[in-house]
């Protein structure tokens, strides 16, 4: 018999290695839209924010006005910087390839350390600063490739720069651990749309493309927002973060078999060395914040 603690471990961890699958797809449908960059982030951050926004509703009913009207800044500074990193997120992968994005945006966890030192002075472990070290060195490695051209530079530029605003998200999330966080995941992705309208051509977008921004919008990023809300409360959070993590190899895998978009050696010498040193952190986080008894309900 399985108990009851087993059964929401299993099913949380369910959840949110599907999550990370939905959010690996993100490659493989910006490299299928043949619209433009800035349509097709209006119209996906339009699809995805009124789907994640229905979503809350749903979990909140009639409290979700309150819990709206209750946002004050932290609120105001999170969507901003979600929002930041959806659009430097995309941008990177439309102008560099998907895996260099990815080994860049692997860094995260080693970025958020950084930033929340200087944040709120949370003092980073030394098997963390170890591990940024080397991803570090698996950056400078994928980076010595120059093949790329200059459209190449400016989409690794953008990969740093979602990396960097995911990390000052991270930590203010972690400064109002109690704040529900949707309402700023779906306005972040409205504030997309409204930052891009300007320069978009959404009235001139094919059927097809349209049906392609409409499945990235609700596959891609509301249901994975979904399937890692209903996962990540029932599991430990190092093992969240270690599943989700497996968004990290599947990205590129996935338009390099389906695609055919193949990286370089130094790209794939370089991740191979931020994903061990990603892996190995979590794994050491792991084994020092696990419960005594093993599971946490």
């Amino acid at each position: 018999m399985i108990s009851s603690e087993q059964h929401q471990y299993r099913l949380g961890a369910f959840y949110v290695a599907a999550s990370a699958l939905a959010w690996s797809l993100s490659g493989m449908f910006i490299r299928s839209v043949t619209t433009d960059l800035m349509t097709l982030l209006c119209l996906r951050g339009i699809f995805s924010g009124t789907a994640v926004f229905a979503f809350f509703f749903y979990l909140e009913g009639r409290r979700g006005w309150t819990i709206l009207k209750s946002q004050g800044w932290p609120f105001v500074q999170i969507t901003f910087f979600s929002a930041a990193s959806m659009m430097c997120g995309i941008g990177s992968m439309w102008y560099a390839s998907v895996a260099d994005a990815m080994v860049i945006y692997a860094t995260v966890p080693f970025m958020t350390a950084g930033v929340a030192f200087l944040m709120i002075r949370e003092v980073p472990s030394r098997s963390t600063i170890i591990a940024a070290a080397v991803a570090l060195c698996g950056v400078l490695i994928m980076l010595s490739d120059r093949s790329g051209g200059a459209g190449s530079l400016f989409g690794k530029l953008l990969a740093f720069l979602m990396a960097l605003t995911v990390a000052f998200m991270a930590t203010m999330m972690r400064q109002h651990k109690h704040m529900n966080m949707l309402p700023s995941m779906a306005a972040s992705a409205w504030l997309c749309s409204l930052s891009t309208v300007w320069f978009a051509h959404p009235l001139g977008v094919s059927g097809h493309d349209l049906g392609l921004i409409v499945t990235f919008a609700l596959v891609q990023n509301a249901l994975g927002l979904i399937l890692y809300t209903f996962g990540s409360h029932r599991i430990p959070a190092a093992d969240a973060s270690l599943l989700v993590s497996l968004e990290v190899p599947l990205t590129p895998l996935w338009v390099w078999i389906f695609m055919n978009e193949t990286p370089t050696h130094a790209t794939i010498l370089g991740g191979a060395v931020v994903a061990a040193a990603l892996f190995s952190h979590i794994v050491v986080e792991m084994r020092r914040n696990r419960h005594p008894a093993g599971v946490s309900p």
